[in-house]
């Protein structure tokens, strides 16, 4: 079967690489260089898996950036174009999704479309109405930064937008190039689907949220934060997972996927939702109020990749940091190893670590590195367990 598959980001390129091991698989993009290297089994991304299938496996796939050659003759087109949240909108910008549905209505071909970027609640029924078509569906996606590929062929469950037999066919798709047995599949409207999306990364924030002001607590009240930590976990309700401190969530999704619910929440009565956008900030503020405690000059910091094993730093918490210190008079300096320039933001990038260490007073790290070992006596970061 021939499959479409517009956007290579994480869900994309994970989707393209999984399925392109049964299938026939087009992927589309925009960036020349993002087509060149997967054409040349390069990973755009950091991703171990797909970087492993690009070496080792015979994937039939293929790049490309002219959309007529992705979608004629696909029997699916996969969309995972990026959704971003417009702050003034109060909604997300799903005009590089609409973009393709419009491309693929006006080819007039016989496909099903998959909606895989992240959209609002009620987005494909509008869609739907708004340009009169029948040919498209929403399936959410539930991916880690850095594991896409690995949670894809170990998918914690499939859930497809529609009751129908080209529903059925998708999810058999994705079992069928999954390594995973008996996984659990939900049929549903897409507008329920659309929602499953929201909930769950709301409460991955709200449970990184609470563990967030647990530390807060801790630290204010001098108290060790992993004996309270442990303590909790260990009550099998709530146990030992997402729990590890940080300056607050970030990333592709948790950002955006809050403050979306929370504007689908219009009319509907609700405390917690908001709360859960709210303490973002909260606890950026107080990690600020921190670090200026210690009256540095120079804020030096350590990655603006929040996670390990991620090159991604969209909406990293730690951004939001530098902003608040920058009000502040603070000079800062960036270590990261993953830019090529020698100023983001305004602050300089120093990617020599000595150089980058000598010169900071306070080195701020979301997460402790062995390298950070020699100079630990100028780290602050409220990683407890130096994973995640």
């Amino acid at each position: 079967m021939k499959i479409a598959i517009a956007g290579t980001g994480y869900v994309g390129l994970s989707l393209a690489t999984l399925l392109s091991q049964n299938n026939e698989v087009i992927a589309l993009d925009v960036i020349p260089e993002k087509v060149d290297m997967i054409n040349q089994r390069k990973s755009p991304i950091k991703d171990e898996k797909i970087e492993e299938f690009f070496k080792e496996k015979n994937l039939n796939l293929k790049a490309t950036l002219d959309y007529k050659e992705a979608f004629e003759g696909a029997e699916y087109i996969i969309i995972s174009t990026p959704t971003n949240y417009d702050d003034e909108k109060n909604f997300f910008d799903t005009s590089s999704v609409e973009d393709i549905i419009q491309k693929v209505k006006n080819m007039q071909i016989n496909t099903t479309m998959v909606v895989k970027s992240t959209v609002p609640v009620g987005f494909v029924k509008n869609m739907k109405e708004k340009y009169q078509i029948d040919n498209i569906l929403f399936s959410p996606e539930f991916l880690r930064e850095g594991k896409a590929l690995y949670d894809n062929l170990y998918p914690s469950r499939i859930i497809v937008g529609e009751k129908s037999k080209r529903a059925e066919k998708f999810a058999e798709l994705l079992k069928e190039s999954a390594v995973k047995k008996d996984i659990v599949v939900k049929f549903m409207d897409s507008t329920e689907a659309e929602a499953v999306k929201l909930f769950a990364n709301t409460y991955l924030a709200l449970r990184v949220a609470y563990f967030n002001e647990l530390d807060t607590y801790a630290e204010i009240k001098g108290l060790v934060s992993k004996d309270i930590i442990e303590g909790v976990g260990l009550d099998p309700r709530i146990g030992d997972h997402y729990n590890n401190p940080s300056f607050g969530y970030g990333g592709y999704c948790l950002p955006k996927d809050t403050k979306q619910l929370l504007a689908n929440y219009d009319h509907v009565p609700q405390n917690l939702i908001r709360a859960i956008v709210r303490s973002n900030g909260t606890r950026k503020k107080h990690i600020t109020k921190m670090i200026m405690k210690k009256n540095p000059e120079v804020v030096g910091i350590y990655r603006l990749t929040m996670k390990m094993d991620s090159d991604n730093f969209r909406a990293s918490a730690i951004q939001g940091i530098i902003e608040r210190l920058k009000k502040e008079d603070i000079k800062i300096i960036i270590y990261e190893p993953t830019l090529k320039v020698e100023e983001f933001n305004g602050c300089k990038v120093i990617n020599d670590f000595k150089e980058f260490s000598d010169y900071s007073d306070v080195i701020l790290a979301n997460r402790f590195e062995n390298v950070l070992e020699k100079v630990k006596d100028k780290v602050y970061t409220r990683d407890v367990y130096s994973r995640d």
